[in-house]
């Protein structure tokens, strides 16, 4: 298996350096052309080569995008950082960064607070994050288009974790809604009972919501009735990063 995978990364790195035809993709991988064949279509359907008119394969633009997701993801936590351990020094709350990358939502840092030291948060860095039964979730995928949105919750069952759980599209697309008039959302123990979460969205250059600020705190140190009058230093943050990665807020409506 290992050297398999070996020599389908050779056969994307020699497709970067050239056009590649079956025959020199057979020879690559040192096997028949037919099963050279299903390797490419395989790689083909990840978008990691790409077919051309004239019959040959050429690097694609999945890896690409890879590249740049993995380049967003490292810009925007060197970005974030002193704003994220800003924030949970005014607040004595665990911070989390989530970005969207491709089809989830993934924590990229994590600001853990001290008084979590008996009772550890699930949350890791890297980890996917729910997208209906958390804060993050909800401050992203308000923003995106619907067409976007569609396709991200296509598959998502809407499980019961908790009494307060969302378990169906309307009510959740309800809750969306409520998210873009206010500019903030919330997570009241709707994936882990005892977890309290309050969120705002995080805008790049062209002002496209991609990531998302939170403040955690577990409800016997602080309710979210608590946590949400830490708003203003939540909202206050996610401008500060938005500014960071070239998000120039609109000016308010003169008076």
């Amino acid at each position: 298996m290992a050297q398999s995978i070996q020599r389908a990364i050779n056969l994307i790195r020699v497709a970067a350096e050239h056009p590649l035809t079956l025959t020199e993709a057979s020879d690559v991988l040192g096997v028949h052309k037919s099963t050279a064949l299903r390797i490419l279509q395989a790689l083909e359907a990840a978008r990691f080569v790409r077919k051309t008119g004239a019959g040959t394969y050429v690097f694609g633009s999945g890896l690409i995008e890879l590249s740049e997701l993995a380049l967003g993801s490292m810009d925007l936590r060197q970005f974030a950082s002193a704003h994220l351990r800003r924030l949970q020094g005014q607040t004595g709350h665990t911070v989390h960064l989530a970005q969207l990358t491709g089809n989830e939502i993934i924590y990229i840092d994590k600001v853990d607070s001290p008084a979590f030291d008996a009772v550890k948060l699930p949350s890791r860095i890297g980890r996917a994050v729910s997208l209906y039964a958390s804060a993050v979730g909800k401050a992203i995928l308000a923003y995106l288009p619907r067409e976007d949105r569609d396709r991200l919750l296509a598959h998502v069952a809407f499980d019961r974790h908790t009494d307060t759980t969302i378990t169906d599209r309307e009510s959740f697309e309800a809750e969306l809604a409520q998210v873009r008039e206010q500019g903030w959302s919330v997570d009241n123990g709707e994936h882990d009972a005892y977890v309290m979460c309050v969120a705002a969205p995080v805008r790049d250059s062209r002002g496209k919501v991609v990531a998302a600020v939170s403040i955690t705190a577990i409800e016997v140190i602080e309710t979210l009735d608590q946590l949400k009058e830490k708003l203003p230093l939540l909202l206050e943050t996610a401008t500060l990063i938005s500014q960071e990665v070239g998000y120039t807020p609109e000016p308010p409506p003169a008076s």
